[in-house]
């Protein structure tokens, strides 16, 4: 009785246990090979040096544009409330036009200086 209960055993546990352990090693392939195909295909290629530069000066020129609006913007508001007898008011416009030129001036030319100073390292390192 002992032998055919560990026959049994065997004979009903290796057919349910073989399939599932082959399976789950093939899955974890075919995933792992599509998730590389596919991040490879997501990445885009990196723009060349003398593009990261441009790009970097189009980013200082933009912020210092945005700043600039951003300045007038802030003046209006201020001479139209002084010309409805606002003083307050006027002045919380300028100053807030003023901070956020600030805010938009700073934050293009570190992202601008951050661009040229990886195009011309990515230059200097082509020529050497």
């Amino acid at each position: 009785m002992r032998k055919t209960a560990r026959f049994a055993t065997v004979f009903l546990a290796l057919p349910l246990g073989v399939p599932a352990w082959a399976q789950s090693t093939s899955t974890t392939d075919t995933k792992s090979t599509q998730t590389t195909r596919a991040h490879k295909k997501n990445e885009k290629p990196e723009p060349g040096p003398g593009r990261q530069i441009g790009n970097g000066a189009g980013n200082i020129g933009a912020g210092a544009a945005k700043g600039a609006g951003d300045v007038a913007k802030g003046a209006g508001k201020s001479a139209e409330n002084l010309a409805t007898l606002h003083p307050i008011d006027a002045a919380t416009s300028l100053g807030k036009g003023g901070a956020s030129a600030g805010k938009d001036v700073s934050k293009g030319a570190v992202k601008g200086t951050a661009k040229i100073g990886k195009g011309v390292g990515r230059a200097f390192k082509k020529i050497l």
